[in-house]
C-alpha cells in the first residue's frame, strides 16, 4: 500500500492519485445521468429547472468542499509531523462542523428558496419545477456536505481506494433509482431529485460509519477540543475551493441570464449540457488535484523540499498531458455527447454541438489553473490559492461573458470561459514565479 511518506514517480503518482480521479469522475457522471433522464423523460424545461436552481445549491454543498481540502492540508501536515493526537482531533471536529451547518443550511433554504428563484428570474413552469426540485435536494444538503468533505478527508486518512467504493454506491444508487423513479415509475423531476437525495445520503453516511468505529487508518472521529484557529485556518486554506465553486455557481446564474436573453430556454438547456459534460473532464484534473494535495502537504511539513520540487514538476507535465487528452476528447465527441441530452431537438442540438466545439478549447488551459491553486492549499497557503480561484472564476468569467456577447452575441458567450481560462493560466504561472523562492521550487 503506498504511503504518504513514499517517495513519488510517475507511475506512483498515478496510482496514488487514481481512485479520487475516478472518485470525482464518478461523482461527475451521476450527475450526468441525472441530467440525462431528467431530458429524456422528463421535457426540457425540467431539464432547464435543474440546471437554473443547482448552482444554488452547489454552493450550499461546497461548504464541504472548504473543509476537506482546507482541513485536509492540515490533518496531512500535522500527521507529516508526526503529531497524529492534533490530526484525529482537528478531523473530528471538522466533521462535527460540517453536519451543523449543514443542518443550518437546509432550513435556511427551504424557507427562503422560492424568493431566491424568483430573484434568479425564473417564472411559469420554469419557477415551480426548480422550487419542486430545490426542497427536495435541500433536505439532503447535510449529506451532500458529508459527501464533498470525505471524498478530500479518505484520501488524508490514506484509503483513496475505500472513498472511490463509497462514490461509487452512491453513484449507483442515483443512477438505478433514476432509472425506476424516472424511466419506469414516471415521476419526472421529483423521481429525479429523490434518487439524487437519496445518493447523497449514501454518500454522506457511510464514511460516517467507518469513521465512527475503530478502523485500520490513523484517523476516527473521537472526542476532541475546539481548535477555533485551526478552524479558521482549515476555512482560509479551503476558501479557494470555497471561491473557485461558489465563483462557478455565480457565474453560471449570470450565464443563465445571459442565454435567457439572446436564446431563451433553449439556450440554458444548451448551457446544461456543456456543464454536465465538463464537470466530468474538469473531474480528472479536480481528482489529480485532491489526490496528490495531501502527498505535497505531508512532505511540505515533513520539509521534504526535493519530494516537493518533485511533484510540482511531475505533475504539470501530467496535468499537461491530460488537458491534450481533454481537448482532442471534446471536439471529437461533441456531436455524440450532445445527441445523449438533446438529440430529440435539432434545433437544440445544432446550438448545443456548435458551443461545444468552442467551449473544448477551455480544457487546454483549465487542468493547470486548478492544479496551481490546489498546490498552494497543499502549501497552507490559503490567500494565494484564493487569489487564483477567485481571478479565474469570478473576475474573468464574469468580465468575460459581460463584454464578449456585445460584439460577438451568443458566440461570445460560449468562448467567454476560454478566454478566462487563457488569463488564469497567466496569473497562475506568475504567481508560481513569484512565490518560488519562498516554498523552494525555484529550481524545477
Amino acid at each position: 500500500m503506498i504511503q504518504l511518506s513514499d517517495r513519488f514517480n510517475y507511475k506512483r503518482l498515478l496510482r496514488f492519485s487514481f481512485p479520487s480521479i475516478v472518485m470525482v469522475v464518478f461523482t461527475s457522471i451521476y450527475g450526468v445521468v441525472d441530467g440525462f433522464f431528467v431530458s429524456n423523460y422528463a421535457g426540457k424545461t425540467p431539464f432547464a429547472a435543474v440546471n437554473f436552481i443547482m448552482p444554488v445549491l452547489m454552493i450550499l454543498g461546497c461548504i464541504g468542499f472548504m473543509l476537506g481540502t482546507g482541513g485536509s492540508a492540515i490533518i496531512s501536515k500535522k500527521m507529516g509531523e508526526n503529531d497524529i493526537k492534533k490530526a484525529n482531533e482537528i478531523f473530528s471536529m471538522l466533521v462535527y462542523v460540517s453536519i451543523i451547518m449543514g443542518i443550518i443550511l437546509m432550513v435556511l433554504g427551504l424557507i427562503s428558496i422560492r424568493k431566491v428563484v424568483i430573484l434568479l428570474g425564473a417564472e411559469g413552469r420554469l419557477l415551480e419545477d426548480c422550487v419542486t426540485y430545490g426542497r427536495i435536494i435541500l433536505l439532503a444538503i447535510p449529506f451532500f456536505i458529508l459527501q464533498y468533505e470525505f471524498q478530500c478527508l479518505f484520501v488524508t486518512a490514506a484509503k483513496p481506494g475505500l472513498g472511490l467504493f463509497i462514490t461509487i454506491a452512491s453513484g449507483a444508487s442515483n443512477m438505478i433509482l433514476d432509472a425506476l423513479f424516472v424511466a419506469v415509475f414516471n415521476w419526472g423531476l421529483i423521481g429525479a431529485a429523490t434518487a439524487t437525495a437519496v445518493s447523497q445520503l449514501v454518500g454522506g453516511v457511510l464514511p460516517l460509519i467507518y469513521f465512527g468505529r475503530k478502523n485500520t487508518s490513523m484517523l476516527r472521529i473521537k472526542k476532541f477540543k475546539w481548535d477555533f484557529r485551526a478552524l479558521v485556518k482549515a476555512c482560509t486554506n479551503g476558501s479557494s475551493e470555497l471561491m473557485n465553486n461558489i465563483s462557478m455557481s455565480i457565474v453560471s446564474m449570470l450565464f443563465n441570464a445571459r442565454l435567457m436573453k439572446y436564446a431563451g430556454e433553449d439556450g440554458v438547456a444548451s448551457y446544461g449540457v456543456l456543464m454536465y459534460v465538463s464537470m466530468v473532464f474538469q473531474a480528472v484534473f479536480i481528482g489529480y488535484s485532491v489526490g496528490t494535495a495531501p502527498v505535497i502537504s505531508y512532505n511540505y511539513g515533513a520539509r521534504n523540499q526535493d519530494e516537493v520540487k518533485g511533484l510540482l514538476k511531475k505533475s504539470v507535465v501530467i496535468i499537461g498531458s491530460f488537458s491534450v487528452v481533454m481537448f482532442a476528447s471534446g471536439e471529437i465527441l461533441s456531436r455524440p455527447l450532445s445527441l445523449i441530452f438533446v438529440g430529440y431537438d435539432k434545433t437544440l442540438l445544432k446550438m448545443t454541438v456548435h458551443a461545444f466545439t468552442i467551449f473544448s478549447v477551455s480544457f487546454l488551459f483549465s487542468g493547470l489553473n486548478i492544479f496551481g491553486s490546489s498546490f498552494f492549499t497543499a502549501l497552507n497557503d490559503g490567500f494565494t490559492s484564493a487569489l487564483i480561484s477567485f481571478l479565474r472564476t469570478m473576475i474573468f468569467e464574469i468580465g468575460a461573458v459581460i463584454v464578449l456577447p456585445i460584439f460577438f452575441e451568443l458566440d461570445g458567450i460560449w468562448c467567454s470561459v476560454v478566454a478566462a481560462e487563457v488569463m488564469a493560466l497567466i496569473v497562475t504561472a506568475a504567481v508560481l514565479v513569484i512565490k518560488r523562492k519562498k516554498y523552494n521550487y525555484y529550481n524545477v
